[in-house]
């Protein structure tokens, strides 16, 4: 992160790219550095109200790990908040389909529930 003035003076951030390579990790450890990236806590000029994270790019999201029984055993929800709105997708049908959701599932739920959630999210790239 490093600051700049824009035209009126005032500061803006400048972001930078993280690639990271996720064949062979496990999804949830990698899930809390990408987190860590993007809110900036990997930084020393880290402050809690002001978001400095970097934009981070995935490569390699459908090689990712699953420890354990999680393949068979786990069920990914989402809802569309409306009445009988819940879904349920199998692992190994979202790993079939679309290993990058896995990721993003696990990096949002690991960020703050707040106003910023949405916004760090965007620089989340799976490639």
């Amino acid at each position: 992160m490093s600051w700049t003035k824009n035209k009126r003076g005032m500061p803006q951030i400048t972001r930078e790219i993280v690639t990271i390579d996720a064949s062979g990790k496990v999804v949830g450890r990698l899930a809390t550095h990408i987190a860590k990236i993007l809110m900036g806590k990997d930084k020393p000029t880290y402050v809690p109200h002001i978001d400095a994270g970097a934009l981070v790019k995935v490569l390699n999201a459908d090689k990712v790990v699953l420890t354990g029984k999680k393949m068979e055993q786990k069920v990914h929800f989402r809802s569309s908040n409306r009445p009988s709105g819940v879904k349920s997708t199998s692992m190994v049908k979202l790993m079939a389909e679309n290993p990058g959701e896995i990721l993003v599932h696990a990096v949002k739920y690991m960020l703050p529930k707040n106003r910023t959630q949405k916004e760090r999210m965007k620089r989340l790239i799976i490639a």
